[in-house]
């Protein structure tokens, strides 16, 4: 699949495909930054080449890929991240999520069965990260502000 159309040399890129993350706007500092950086590395899992190559410093010293594409980060009150959500299944792209029973737990084992324990619609998101199709990513943070 190609998620970027060629450009002229020169021309500022624009990718085919977006990344947003939307958290809970009543979290605090330090769980809004928690939940950004789970939910960033959910979505570097979303296909193949979502991740670019290594990065190197003039003096020789090697650093971790970065996601490719930028990430829009939004913010949302509990109803809303719950209509983003619904809108991000309803469209299938692919969806990390984050939960406030997530907080409680010390590892990836029990976050998982947290998130097993409870329906889809009855699930107290604080954070959703999505990727896919710029126009249909629109339309799932459609109405929401973006963070800061």
């Amino acid at each position: 699949m190609t998620t970027s159309t060629p450009v002229p040399s020169g021309t500022p890129f624009r990718f085919d495909t977006k990344i947003a993350v939307i958290v809970r706007e009543d979290l605090a500092v330090w769980q809004k930054l928690n939940v950004t950086a789970f939910l960033a590395s959910g979505i570097a899992h979303a296909q193949d080449d979502i991740m670019g190559k290594r990065y190197e410093d003039a003096s020789g010293n090697d650093y971790l890929p970065l996601l490719r594409e930028p990430v829009l980060c939004f913010t949302a009150d509990a109803p809303t991240l719950t209509r983003s959500h619904a809108r991000a299944l309803s469209r299938a792209v692919p969806t990390a999520l984050y939960t406030a029973e997530m907080f409680a737990t010390g590892n990836d084992e029990d976050n998982r069965a947290a998130v097993r324990a409870v329906p889809a619609d009855a699930l107290d998101l604080v954070g959703l990260a999505v990727h896919g199709p710029r126009n249909v990513i629109d339309k799932i943070v459609k109405g929401l502000k973006l963070h800061g």
